[in-house]
């Protein structure tokens, strides 16, 4: 029987493959193994700008929920909290009357109107000026044309005129309208800032609306005085039986001689009528609380100014 040879050298030891199913479950239990956070972080990675524009959005109206679910409703007012705010306003700060409020608006155009005579002065060669009467006027164009009353000037031998700045001018007659005893005036110098007042239509008056009379009653002035529109389309006559007039607006407010020819305003300031006449119930002129104004439609006519 024939002996088998073996070599010498060292014999290498076997390694041992695993069977496949084997690996295939350990590297399966490998995966199931890794930790959850890890693949959180991996999908936030990826996704960052998205999520972080979510979370703001979420976080954005939670505070806008919260505010309003601890937010009071708003305080409704009443009617009586409105009521005691004005009058503490009131007491406060006074509201102007409506007189100031005219005044203010046209005091800058109000104007004295002085109707003076010559006289000569015995020895002296001299021929100082007489007042024959006082009156007012209201500056209607800014160059210096004033509306006035025809019963101031007429038979005058010049006019001066004075403004409310201080300034005093002659003045000349430009032109009349004696059936409404008007006259136009104009300024040889005038304020370099002269106003003139706004005029507003007569036709739409109503009795019992405030009306503001301007003047220079018995030289003294200007004056301001209030009342209402008693009545419309009147008509007066003048005691020396010269005319009629026609188409008046009738007011109580207080009117003496001299406030002849100035402005009757309405409550915004505008110019609604010229004070033309008083009626008088003695012999001694005095104000018995009637007045006359002719519209300013008429008045404005005079001075050559478009119609309303």
């Amino acid at each position: 029987m024939r002996r088998g040879f073996y070599s010498a050298a060292a014999r290498t030891p076997v390694r041992r493959i695993p069977d496949a199913p084997s690996a295939l479950q350990d590297s399966s239990n490998r995966d199931v193994a890794q930790p959850r956070t890890g693949r959180w972080r991996s999908l936030y990675k990826r996704h960052e700008r998205p999520f972080l524009v979510l979370a703001g959005a979420v976080a954005a109206v939670t505070l806008v929920a919260l505010h309003g679910a601890y937010t009071p409703p708003p305080y409704q007012l009443t009617q009586a909290d409105i009521d005691q705010a004005v009058l503490r306003t009131l007491e406060t700060k006074p509201v102007p009357s409506p007189a100031m409020k005219a005044y203010q608006a046209v005091r800058s155009s109000i104007v004295r109107v002085r109707a003076l005579d010559h006289t000569a002065a015995e020895g002296l060669g001299e021929e100082p000026d007489t007042l024959r009467a006082v009156g007012s006027g209201v500056v209607i164009v800014d160059r210096g044309l004033i509306l006035t009353s025809l019963h101031v000037v007429a038979g005058a031998d010049h006019v001066r005129v004075q403004f409310e700045d201080g300034l005093e001018s002659d003045a000349a007659v430009v032109n009349t309208q004696p059936e409404n005893d008007l006259a136009v005036l104009q300024a040889s110098h005038i304020p370099d800032d002269l106003q003139a007042a706004t005029l507003r239509s007569a036709k739409h008056l109503v009795e019992g609306e405030h009306v503001t009379a301007v003047g220079f009653p018995f030289g003294i002035g200007p004056s301001v005085s209030h009342g209402v529109i008693s009545g419309l389309n009147r008509q007066y006559q003048s005691p020396d039986g010269a005319g009629v007039l026609s188409h008046l607006i009738q007011f109580d407010a207080a009117a003496n001689p001299g406030s002849s020819g100035g402005p009757l305003v309405n409550s915004s300031g505008e110019v609604i009528g010229i004070v033309t006449a008083i009626l008088t119930t003695s012999e001694k002129a005095g104000f018995a609380g009637i007045a006359f104004a002719v519209p300013i439609e008429l008045a404005a006519g005079a001075a050559g100014l478009p119609p309303f």
